[in-house]
């Protein structure tokens, strides 16, 4: 797998293991940084591709340093790689750009699966993370901002077909692609692509907007 990683944490023990099992699997990791000051000094110097990066740290937190790094440079994907169930953070992370968000207890050949998904698009978000998000988004969605915001994208909604309605409805539950091809009869690259033109007939960037997008118009219900 080819791509440019930077790791940040700041427990030095956690972040050299991790280091070595990346480059186990072939992943170069181009360097590290112990808070998010360091991660936006390293993020300019060695401009890598991919950030995995802790929430709480000493001097700049994770979710300070994301905010800093894409403003600068947008193209960088920032993960959260973190031991915080907190909502708070999860819900910062996606609104500061955080291309994805893990927990630490992820395993090892997950952790590199996710990574590889996340090259090819994909952004990795628990099922479980989706549905919070999902009962944020539903909850925060106030009726002035529905009503300013519904009749621009009810118009985009339905340039939608039959079939990416489904998808859209099955992926803000936060089932996976893999799961909504099987239940569908679709291999995993059809609802791939069917996903690549919902982002893009509704001018939005990710799947974590997906999920706002459908809470808010009412596609469907967080149970």
């Amino acid at each position: 797998m080819k791509m440019k990683l930077m790791l940040v944490d700041d427990h030095p023990l956690f972040l050299e293991g991790l280091q070595y099992l990346l480059e186990t699997y072939g992943i170069d990791v181009a360097g590290t940084a112990k808070n998010g000051r360091e991660a936006l000094a390293q993020a300019r110097a060695l401009k890598p591709d991919i950030i995995l990066m802790d929430i709480k740290m000493p001097e700049c937190s994770g979710i300070d340093a994301l905010r800093l790094i894409k403003a600068e440079m947008s193209e960088i994907k920032i993960i959260m790689l973190t031991t915080s169930e907190e909502d708070e953070d999860l819900f910062d992370a996606v609104k500061y750009g955080a291309s994805g968000y893990l927990l630490k207890n992820t395993n090892a050949r997950e952790l590199v699966g996710m990574l590889s998904d996340l090259e090819k698009g994909e952004v990795p978000l628990s099922p479980d993370l989706a549905s919070r998000l999902l009962k944020e988004f539903k909850d925060n969605s106030s009726y002035e901002h529905a009503s300013t915001a519904s009749t621009s994208q009810d118009s985009k909604g339905r340039q939608l077909t039959q079939r990416q309605l489904e998808i859209l409805e099955m992926v803000a539950k936060g089932i996976t692609y893999r799961e909504a091809a099987d239940a569908l009869g679709l291999t995993e690259r059809t609802v791939k692509y069917h996903m690549g033109r919902i982002i893009e007939l509704l001018h939005l960037e990710n799947r974590a907007q997906v999920i706002a997008y459908a809470a808010r118009m009412g596609i469907v219900e967080h149970k």
